[in-house]
């Protein structure tokens, strides 16, 4: 049993409403985030492979470019912008690519990350 975990970063700005974070967080600020999607299986005999990358890759480019340099407060489907919601949002678009067990998002300068493991994780 293999796991391999592609990661890929994004710019992005947000406004977070409701914490006890207060003003600093309701202002619009912006984050580098760093995700990573993690696939587990066995190897193909024939490929040696866990799964085709390129699929993976596709799928990564397509939600790079909905979140990159955006402001994640506008994009349908994420809800609030907070790390939860990122990641289930990347899951979302990503799992039909092969047998993702887990995507995490990390803002390193807060020192901060989450990681979904699917609805049934």
């Amino acid at each position: 049993m293999w796991e391999l975990t592609k990661s890929f970063g994004f710019e992005a700005a947000h406004a977070l409403s409701g914490t006890t974070l207060g003003e600093i967080a309701e202002e619009i600020h912006g984050h580098s985030f760093r995700a990573e999607v993690t696939v587990r299986g066995v190897q193909d005999p024939e490929t040696g492979m866990v799964m085709d990358l390129g699929l993976l890759e596709q799928r990564i480019a397509e939600v790079r470019g909905a979140l990159d340099h955006k402001f994640l407060n506008r994009i349908e489907g994420l809800g609030l912008p907070t790390l939860e919601n990122l990641s289930r949002y990347i899951w979302d678009r990503v799992q039909s690519a092969g047998p993702v067990i887990r995507v995490s998002v990390h803002r390193d300068s807060c020192n901060e990350s989450c990681t979904y493991f699917g609805p049934r994780g």
